[in-house]
């Protein structure tokens, strides 16, 4: 009986023990634990005022102006007026010619530019003498100029395609004549973006350094095969850019002048598609609302109540950040080592 009573308190003992640990672990304990705040280490930036532009980028090429209704085009490719050969070359690749200036001379059937000159001075001389009439003056003027190739404009001979003694016929072009101060960069923008351009616009070309051009030109139609608008933007003649350079553009559609920006890592969106950033107080961050417009060179414009210029935000941890939490901010490349590295302590 004795040993029974023993055996029975024993079992009764046990199971106190097993209830004690259970309870020393059990919900009391998981609510403990689940009220201690974690802590998040982050990084943040500061609320900034800038000015931040809306682009539209192409690609383009340089080319000369083409003619407006207050000058000809900037450029000419000159060919042969008939068929012959060339007798003289009167310019180089490089050179400055006035308008007016002879860049080639042809010899064509059996009228050589030497016999028309001579033609010429005669009519002149017999035509101030009254012997003969202004018609045949002006015939013998027009068939020396049926021999020369003459320059249109004044610029600068770019091309030199033929060599005296070689033949010609009427396609056959002889020179290219451009002004290197009047240039234009011509570039295809796809049409659902033409939409926002307005003539007047600055053009950022980005070459090294960059060059302001402005919008001058931009097509009515869409060109059915690639589904773009042909666009013209006019160089300023000390451009320092090349006929035939490829070069990227941006045009200005907006320009939004000492507005409130963020670092773009900064803005994130939340499970509702909405974008927020989290704020910084303390050693809290809590998520608010923001509305964005611009972006530029890693940087957002946005809206908010409260938001203002001076105020920190959560760059670095920003995304998936819970919507108020404590953090430690991380200010070194030591600190983010540290941070990876570190294993929580038991």
């Amino acid at each position: 009986m004795i040993r029974k009573l023993i055996t029975v308190i024993v079992v009764v003992a046990a199971g106190l023990g097993v209830y004690a640990l259970i309870k020393s672990h059990g919900p009391e304990a998981a609510t403990d634990e689940e009220t201690t705040p974690s802590v998040v280490t982050v990084q943040v930036g500061t609320l900034t005022n800038v000015t931040l532009h809306r682009y539209v980028e192409g690609y383009g090429m340089v080319e000369p102006a083409p003619a407006t209704a207050e000058q000809p085009a900037a450029g000419a490719m000159l060919a042969a007026p008939v068929a012959g050969v060339v007798a003289r070359v009167n310019v180089i690749a490089g050179q400055q010619v006035k308008k007016g200036d002879v860049l080639a001379e042809l010899n064509s059937g059996a009228m050589t530019v030497d016999s028309a000159e001579q033609e010429v001075e005669r009519q002149k001389q017999l035509y101030a003498q009254q012997n003969t009439s202004l018609k045949n003056l002006q015939g013998a003027e027009a068939q020396l100029a049926s021999l020369r190739v003459v320059a249109p404009l004044s610029g600068t001979v770019t091309r030199v395609n033929v060599k005296a003694g070689e033949s010609v016929d009427v396609n056959t072009v002889v020179a290219e004549v451009i002004d290197l101060n009047r240039l234009a960069v011509s570039a295809a923008i796809p049409a659902a973006e033409a939409k926002d351009l307005k003539t007047g616009e600055d053009v950022q070309v980005l070459t090294d350094p960059p060059v302001t051009a402005t919008l001058a030109f931009i097509s009515p139609a869409v060109d059915a095969a690639s589904g773009t608008v042909l666009t013209r933007a006019t160089l300023a003649a000390d451009s320092g850019l090349r006929p035939g350079q490829f070069v990227q553009l941006k045009i200005v559609t907006a320009v939004h002048a000492n507005c409130l920006a963020a670092p773009a890592e900064s803005v994130v969106t939340d499970e509702d598609g909405k974008s927020v950033i989290a704020l910084v107080k303390g050693d809290e961050a809590a998520q608010t609302s923001a509305q964005t417009d611009l972006r530029e060179n890693g940087w957002v414009e946005i809206s908010g109540t409260g938001l203002k210029a001076g105020d920190s935000v959560v760059t670095v941890g920003a995304y998936g950040l819970p919507e108020k939490t404590k953090i430690r901010l991380l200010s070194s490349a030591t600190d983010e080592t540290t941070a990876t590295n570190s294993t929580p302590a038991k």
